[in-house]
C-alpha cells in the first residue's frame, strides 16, 4: 500500500463548499434562518486553519506542560459549549459540565492512552490531543442532548427519575446509532483516514474499534454523572415542586 496521502490542492478544497452552499441556500428559503449556519461554516474553516499551524508545533513540543495546556482549554471549552442547549443559567451549571467530562472524559483517555496504547512518553502530543479531542467531544454532545432532554421532560411534569432515564436513552442515541452503522454503513473517521495514509485495514480496524469503545463508554459516563450532579436544579423547574411552592 502506498505510504502517502494524496494532498488537497486549495482550488479542488474549495469545491467541497458546493454542497455546503447548497445547504444554506435551502436554510435561507426555509426560513431558518441562515446566518448561524454561515457563522458556523466560517468558524470551523477559521478553527481548522489556525488549529493545523498550531498542532504542527505541538506536535514536535518535547515537554508535558504545552500538552495539559491544551488539554484544559479544549476540557473547559467542552464543558461551555455543552450548556447551550439548556435555559438553566450556566454560572449555575458550569462546574457540573466541567467535572462530568473531566471525570468521564478523562478515566477513558487515561486507560485508552496509557494501558490500551502504552504511550511513550505518556503525553504523547500527536495521539494525545487527537484522542482528547473525540472524548471531549463526545461526552460535550452526550451532556447536551441529556441536558435539553431532561429539562424537556421535567417542564412536561414527568418524575426526575423518569426523565433521567429518558434523558440517558436520548443521549446515547447517537453513538448507538454509530456502533450498529459501523462497517456496514459508514467508515469512521480514524479508520478512512489511515486507510487513506496507507496503513493496513486490519490494523485500522483495531484502532477503530478502540475509539468507538472510547466515545461509547465516554459519553455514557459523563451524561450518567451530569444527570445525576443537576438533580437539583433540575427539579425546581418541575411544575409538581412549583405548585407544592405555591400551596
Amino acid at each position: 500500500m502506498s505510504d502517502t496521502i494524496q494532498t488537497i490542492p486549495l482550488f479542488n478544497l474549495a469545491l467541497a463548499f458546493l454542497p455546503v452552499l447548497a445547504v444554506v441556500i435551502i436554510i435561507g428559503r426555509w426560513q431558518l434562518g441562515f446566518k448561524s449556519s454561515l457563522y458556523a461554516i466560517c468558524r470551523m474553516l477559521i478553527q481548522l486553519l489556525l488549529i493545523g499551524y498550531f498542532l504542527t508545533y505541538i506536535f514536535e513540543t518535547e515537554g508535558s506542560p504545552l500538552v495539559v495546556a491544551v488539554l484544559m482549554v479544549m476540557l473547559i471549552s467542552a464543558s461551555w459549549i455543552a450548556l447551550r442547549t439548556i435555559s438553566i443559567p450556566l454560572k449555575t451549571l458550569y462546574l457540573k459540565s466541567f467535572c462530568s467530562i473531566l471525570i468521564g472524559g478523562g478515566i477513558v483517555l487515561l486507560l485508552m492512552s496509557q494501558l490500551v496504547l502504552n504511550l511513550q512518553p505518556w503525553y504523547l502530543p500527536n495521539y494525545i490531543i487527537p484522542l482528547a479531542g473525540m472524548i471531549f467531544a463526545n461526552s460535550m454532545n452526550s451532556i447536551s442532548l441529556a441536558g435539553e432532554r431532561l429539562e424537556a421532560e421535567t417542564k412536561r411534569g414527568i418524575p426526575y427519575l423518569q426523565s433521567r432515564t429518558i434523558a440517558f436513552q436520548a443521549a446515547l442515541i447517537p453513538i448507538t446509532n454509530s456502533l450498529l452503522a459501523v462497517g456496514l454503513v459508514s467508515l469512521p473517521g480514524m479508520m478512512t483516514g489511515q486507510i487513506l495514509s496507507g496503513i493496513s485495514p486490519l490494523i485500522a480496524a483495531r484502532y477503530q474499534i478502540m475509539v468507538m469503545c472510547m466515545i461509547f463508554s465516554s459519553a455514557g459516563i459523563s451524561a450518567a454523572m451530569f444527570l445525576s450532579l443537576i438533580r437539583p436544579d433540575i427539579e425546581k423547574l418541575s411544575p409538581i415542586q412549583e405548585d407544592q411552592r405555591n400551596n
